[in-house]
């Protein structure tokens, strides 16, 4: 029998208050939940492990030669398209070695995790630091975990018609890339400036050293072997705005639907709120679940982070019965995600609605044209 029971949540249409549901959660300790987990799913298998990192390496070998072999710049940058989705694998793999889901926090993970990082040019000491702590320890709530936080209508008509076009951009589905590098790759890693004593800590300079080592070889390797300018931005560019892509929106299906909530107030939030209520499961075809390590099933990984993303469909049959439709899942369809961006771009955090920009309030009274 289900800790929880309720109904479905339809998908509300823009200006309709999200499932008031989630706060049944609130009765429920989080605790409570890891305890449906079965123990199958966090046994950790080195074959595992090492073999999907394995693939990951040669799909990532087999498209960087192809980069260098090719004529032609126009199958260069195809192939470096195709790079960058190896590039994302990879970066998922070095995701749960940073979660400790693979080896645990041991140096096997450490180095590991760091070198299947750095074609994405992410900073593991840095992703670490931002990603578990704040991400996962207060999901959803965007005093702290400012990853796809939507603004409220009061702050989009606060904001300069600068800022407003810029939010507009990374809030679409084709500019979704934007929020990543502006929220997220620029300020909490390349710039990311906290007091000495943390940075030292956790090693953020030898982790951005490495990382910019990388650049200079890979850039300077491609220029040289691979067809000059041309093949630095097929083989480096190009892979890095591929997986940004496919990074900010995986991110932003696993915590935006018109029927999940965000909040600004600590008192309205919890951990169980946080992981459960405000995560996702998008269901698609198993072997494409599969080859993308389950980075879209979600709500399971949130609940308990060293579930290793090989468990992941068995941890959220486990959830299942658990905590019943408190876990938001759907099947990936284009038209589906399409609504899903046009209905969740502005965020009323008292009353728990989402507005589309032409239907937030306010807007008649601003003069504004409907968008």
């Amino acid at each position: 029998m289900a800790l929880l029971d309720a109904p479905p949540a339809p998908v509300p249409a823009s200006g309709v208050p999200v499932d008031p549901g989630y706060a049944e959660m609130r009765k429920v300790k989080l605790g409570t939940v890891r305890a449906a987990f079965s123990p199958e799913v966090y046994e950790r298998s080195n074959a595992k492990a090492f073999g999907w990192l394995a693939f990951d390496v040669a799909l990532y070998a087999v498209l960087l030669a192809g980069v260098y072999v090719v004529p032609g710049i126009l199958l260069k940058l195809l192939l470096g398209v195709l790079l960058g989705v190896a590039v994302a694998l990879l970066f998922v793999w070095a995701h749960d070695a940073a979660h400790g889901a693979l080896f645990g926090f041991t140096g096997t993970a450490e180095v590991l995790g760091s070198i299947a990082m750095l074609p994405s040019i992410n900073m593991y000491r840095l992703w670490i630091y931002g990603h578990n702590k704040a991400h996962h320890g207060f999901t959803s709530f965007t005093m702290i975990d400012w990853i796809w936080a939507p603004k409220s209508p009061e702050q989009y008509q606060a904001s300069s018609r600068w800022s407003r076009f810029v939010y507009r951009v990374e809030r679409s589905l084709p500019g979704c890339a934007v929020h990543y590098v502006l929220r997220v790759w620029w300020p909490a890693m390349v710039t990311f400036r906290p007091p000495k004593d943390v940075r030292k800590r956790n090693h953020f300079t030898r982790s951005r050293l490495v990382t910019l080592a990388y650049v200079v070889v890979a850039s300077v390797l491609a220029f040289l072997f691979a067809g000059g300018i041309g093949g630095v931005i097929a083989a480096v560019v190009v892979p890095w705005v591929v997986f940004t892509y496919l990074l900010a929106f995986a991110v932003y299906l696993h915590h935006t639907h018109p029927s999940l909530p965000f909040f600004d107030q600590r008192d309205e939030w919890c951990a169980s709120i946080g992981q459960v209520a405000c995560s996702t499961i998008v269901r698609t075809p198993k072997v494409f679940e599969t080859l993308t390590h389950g980075i879209l099933v979600h709500t399971p990984h949130h609940v308990d982070t060293k579930i290793p993303f090989y468990r992941l469909q068995r941890a959220a049959a486990d959830l299942q019965p658990v905590v019943g439709d408190h876990m938001l899942e759907y099947r990936f369809t284009w038209s589906d995600v399409r609504q899903i961006f046009k209905t969740c771009q502005l965020y009323d955090y008292r009353a728990k609605t989402w507005y589309r920009f032409r239907d937030e309030p306010g807007r008649v009274a601003a003069g504004l044209e409907a968008a």
